[in-house]
Formats: structure tokens, C-alpha cells, sequence
């Protein structure tokens, strides 16, 4: 015998047969989480589908009647962990349609704030797994730096906002001694494999799709200018399972650590953003640009009709590709180890349903 069973916050009304409560505070439950699995007499799950659309935040359609300036304001919202690496794809995707040249500080100091984005991303993931610590810490200067503490608003179309405080660079320095993204767990080993071509076929990207081998990392592929320099090596294993997925994460932090460092040592001076109109204005035309954001590919198709307001700003969102395979990897999965795989496979909700 089968039996239908929900996950997440409402699975109650998803007219299942049971509900398991994973809790609040576990990472599996980033949000408005629902999944609908099939569970045999054995508690082995058969098969699995994600359900999408519950959190729906209509960012598309928002950024429509908001003019390029206040587009960015909105476009860190999503993905609550990746704010800034998501306002700088739309910043730019509005650079590249208008012709800008960046200044080469605001070039080097958005890659080193998107490395601290990431590291303080993935020990939000890792701190239930392995214990990692400093999230705050690193948290902090990303604070100190731009104002905000969640939502940075911090890019500005033309370079950044304004310059890092007095003495932060040094901060900086002192936070990144401190970072320790803990171990993975062995007990991960087997759990939740998610195959490579699977991974290919549902276009799986970020640490997720490394670790089930799929070698493809924005940083070294197609590199923003920051980045030429850096020499980014994409940390990829092939097992697929939990413990490679936590173990990329652990691994990336470490790299992200790294790569922060390279960017004190060669961080230039001068202004850190351009004189602009008062209103901008995007030629007709469309362009789509990406970054490595924490969790994957984020990707942004500007289409304009000349005026100071996109006609169409199409977000591609690594979690609403990475949830998708939860139905290739779960099947096989026990209900008792559920947790740990979900715990294992980040992904944010806001940035499923945008």
C-alpha cells in the first residue's frame, strides 16, 4: 500500500493522507515549503513533487512599472541570502543596453561584497549541518558596508552606491580569519543522489549540480571583469549525494575565503560609480545577463522599448531550476532521512516563486 504524504506549511490542505512536520527552524523549511510524496508501507518515498507558487512575490511584474533606479530596490527581495549578487544582475543587464564602463574600484569591490554574500549564504545552510560559525560576523560588514543587513541596496546602475567606509577593508580582513564552515557529517554519505544528467536535464546549477558533477561556475566561464584575475577553480565532485553537496559548500566557503582575500590585496582606488541623468533610459532592445550567485545561475533578460522603464525584466532563479530535481533525488529517500537530504539541497523559497 501507498499513501500520500505532505510537507511544509499547509500540507494539511493539499488533500494528502498524512502530514510530516519537519519544523520550523530546520533549513528544508526556508519559507512556504510544500512537497507531495508517495511513501510505501516501509517509509521508503516513491515518488516526490515540489509545489510551487504558494510564496508568489509577482517581482516580474513589479519591476515593470518601477523605473531602473527603483527596480534594484525590489530585485534583492527574492532570494533573501543573495541580495546583492541579484541587484547587481539587473544592474548590469541596464550597464550593458546603455554602453557604461564601470570604474575599476566598484568592478573589484562588487566581487569582493558578492564573496562575502556567498559565504555568509552558505553558512546559513551549513550552521544546523556542521556547526560552521561567524554568519554574523560576516553579516556585519556586509551591514557596515551598504546600510542594510538583509537587503543591501547597495549596487547602483553605474557602479555602487558609495564607497566602503574608513578602515572597513580591514574589518574585513580580520572577520575572514574568523569564518569556519565546520565538517560535513559522514552520515550524509548515500543519501538523496541526484545524478549528473539528471542535474544537466532539469538545468541544476551552484554547488547543488557541482556536486553531482556538472562543471560549470559563472566565475571562470563567463567572468565579470572583477573576476579575470582571480583564477576561480569550481570545487565540483561527482558522488551526487548529501555529503558531497554539504561537503561543496563547506569547500566553497573556504574558496570564497580565498578569493576575498585577492581582492583586498589588489583592491584599486578611484570613484566607485558614474555621473548619471536624472533619468535612465535603456535603448530598445534586450540583453540578458547572469552572475554566480550562493545557490547557482541568476539570470536576468532585459527587454526595453526605449523608455526609463522596462517593458519585460525576466528573472531566471537558481531555486526554481534546483527544486525541480528533489523529484529525481528523493524516490529511494526513507522518511526518517528526509531532513537531512532536504537539509543537504538549498534552496530559498522567495527565489522558487519570485
Amino acid at each position: 500500500m501507498e499513501i500520500t504524504v505532505g510537507v511544509g506549511a499547509g500540507a494539511r490542505h493539499l488533500g494528502v493522507d498524512r502530514v510530516v512536520d519537519l519544523g520550523p527552524l530546520h533549513p528544508s523549511a526556508h519559507g512556504a515549503y510544500r512537497l507531495r510524496l508517495t511513501v510505501r508501507d516501509d517509509e521508503v518515498i516513491t515518488a516526490a513533487a515540489p509545489l510551487v507558487g504558494h510564496l508568489h512575490r509577482g517581482a516580474e511584474k513589479l519591476f515593470e512599472v518601477r523605473d531602473y533606479r527603483q527596480v534594484l530596490t525590489l530585485a534583492n527581495r527574492h532570494d533573501w541570502l543573495a541580495a546583492f549578487c541579484n541587484e547587481l544582475a539587473v544592474a548590469l543587464a541596464v550597464e550593458r543596453m546603455t554602453g557604461m564602463d564601470v570604474p575599476p574600484r566598484a568592478q573589484a569591490l562588487r566581487v569582493l561584497l558578492c564573496e562575502l554574500n556567498r559565504i555568509m549564504a552558505h553558512l546559513v545552510f551549513l550552521a544546523p549541518l556542521t556547526g560552521a560559525r561567524d554568519r554574523d560576523a560576516v553579516q556585519a560588514v556586509l551591514e557596515e558596508a551598504s546600510g542594510g543587513r538583509i537587503h543591501f541596496m547597495f549596487n547602483r546602475i553605474g557602479g555602487l552606491r558609495e564607497d566602503v567606509p574608513a578602515g572597513w577593508t580591514d574589518r574585513v580582513r580580520e572577520v575572514l580569519s574568523t569564518v569556519d564552515p565546520g565538517e560535513a557529517p559522514e552520515g550524509l554519505a548515500g543519501l538523496g543522489v541526484l545524478g549528473r544528467d539528471a542535474a544537466l536535464a532539469f538545468g541544476v546549477t551552484g554547488p547543488v549540480g557541482r556536486a553531482s558533477g556538472v562543471d560549470f561556475d559563472l566565475r571562470r566561464d563567463d567572468p565579470l571583469p572583477g573576476y579575470r584575475n582571480l583564477d576561480v577553480r569550481p570545487v565540483v565532485r561527482a558522488e551526487g549525494d548529501a555529503l558531497a553537496r554539504v561537503r561543496c559548500l563547506v569547500d566553497e566557503v573556504r574558496q570564497s575565503v580565498a578569493l576575498a582575500h585577492r581582492c583586498l590585496d589588489d583592491l584599486p582606488t578611484g570613484p566607485v560609480n558614474l555621473r548619471l541623468p536624472k533619468a535612465i533610459k535603456a535603448p530598445e532592445g534586450s540583453v540578458y545577463t547572469w552572475v554566480e550567485a550562493p545557490l547557482g545561475t541568476s539570470g536576468v533578460h532585459l527587454a526595453s522599448r526605449g523608455e526609463k522603464t522596462p517593458w519585460r525584466l525576466k528573472l531566471r532563479t537558481p531555486s526554481f531550476n534546483n527544486v525541480q530535481a528533489l523529484s529525481a533525488l528523493l524516490p529511494g529517500t526513507k522518511v526518517a532521512d528526509l531532513p537531512a537530504v532536504l537539509g543537504s539541497f538549498a534552496v530559498v523559497v522567495g527565489d522558487i516563486d519570485k
